[in-house]
């Protein structure tokens, strides 16, 4: 496997919107790493991710800015000059976008097409990617699940979401920004919120397993797939770095496709001890739940030769060590 021109980020400068946040803070790390300028963006607001730890070590290396992402007067200063623009900033809760469904709005909607506005305004040069979600296709009607499959959300976070990717797309399609986005699938790794169900439910299985409390597994049938979190940022880099990215949307997916239920196992197999308990699922989140699913992610493969490295077992164990160490920051 040949390796990904990430070199080319060398001097660079970049902006990451939710930049405190999982995926948001992995990234910024490995922007440091190859050599970028980094400005994080987020606004700190506890129930969407943010956590100064997520950047221990790097704190002298990345510029922190607290601002939210519907503030456009803050971000027309913060986009200029930037090459790159990773927006990752959102509300990833499902839940809470039933119960709170304008908030969700404002930040998954709303607050992207500001985004977009800005730089069409301060800075129409600039590269953009934009996280979406497999959760825009619903309830699958077949496995796996291509971009070609119907967008059929069953809540109001993937409406949203939804939205605020077609904005890109539209914007790069008429307005001539350059923004590609990514739909992706369950994303693990350190850094990742495990105090609450809001982001994952792995996170708070892994946080319970550590407590000593046993797992609970809602059904356990369901088929999913994973991406540890370093082949989701090399995802990210090479749809920055690609002019065929531009205008496109593309799956990411895992190298092998499991159950709920056996996945608990496999994470209390690597732990060496643990409880599991199936059950039910909850009324309001049955209502809400996808069934199977797991992705076709060969076009991202053909068109910019990213593939998956990191396997499960592999992506656990690792989310496992960091938490060991670190899950006092964390809850």
């Amino acid at each position: 496997m040949t390796d990904y021109p990430f070199g080319l980020l060398r001097g660079k400068r970049v902006l990451i919107t939710g930049g405190l946040g999982f995926i948001g803070s992995n990234l910024a790390r490995r922007l440091v790493h190859l050599g970028a300028e980094v400005l994080a963006v987020d606004s700190l607001i506890p129930e969407y991710g943010g956590n100064l730890f997520n950047i221990a070590g790097i704190e002298d290396r990345v510029t922190v800015n607290v601002s939210d992402v519907r503030d456009e007067y803050s971000l027309s200063h913060l986009v200029r000059e930037r090459d790159y623009l990773f927006n990752l900033a959102g509300q990833t809760s499902h839940l809470d976008s039933m119960h709170d469904p304008f908030t969700d709005l404002e930040i998954n909607c709303r607050a992207q097409l500001s985004i977009l506005e800005v730089c069409r305004r301060c800075n129409p040069a600039v590269k953009i990617v934009f996280t979406s979600t497999r959760q825009v296709y619903g309830r699958p009607d077949y496995l796996p699940v291509d971009e070609q499959h119907l967008l059929r959300p069953v809540d109001v976070n993937g409406i949203n979401k939804m939205a605020g990717e077609w904005y890109h797309i539209l914007y790069n399609n008429v307005h001539g920004l350059r923004a590609a986005a990514l739909r992706l699938t369950n994303t693990i790794g350190p850094r990742m919120r495990v105090k609450d169900a809001r982001q994952t439910f792995l996170g708070v299985w892994i946080r319970d397993l550590l407590q000593g409390r046993e797992v609970e597994v809602w059904g356990g049938d369901q088929l999913r797939d994973f991406n540890y979190v370093d082949d989701a940022v090399d995802a990210l880099l090479l749809a920055a770095l690609s002019d065929d990215a531009s205008g496109r949307v593309f799956n990411l997916g895992g190298d092998s496709v499991i159950s709920l239920k056996d996945l608990a196992a496999l994470l209390v197999e690597i732990h060496g001890h643990g409880r599991i308990a199936v059950r039910d699922f909850p009324d309001e989140r049955r209502r809400i739940d996808i069934g199977d699913y797991y992705a076709d992610a060969s076009l991202i493969g053909r068109v910019l030769g990213w593939a998956p490295r990191v396997p499960l077992r592999e992506g656990l164990s690792r989310t496992l060590a960091f938490y060991r160490d670190h899950l006092q920051h964390y809850l």
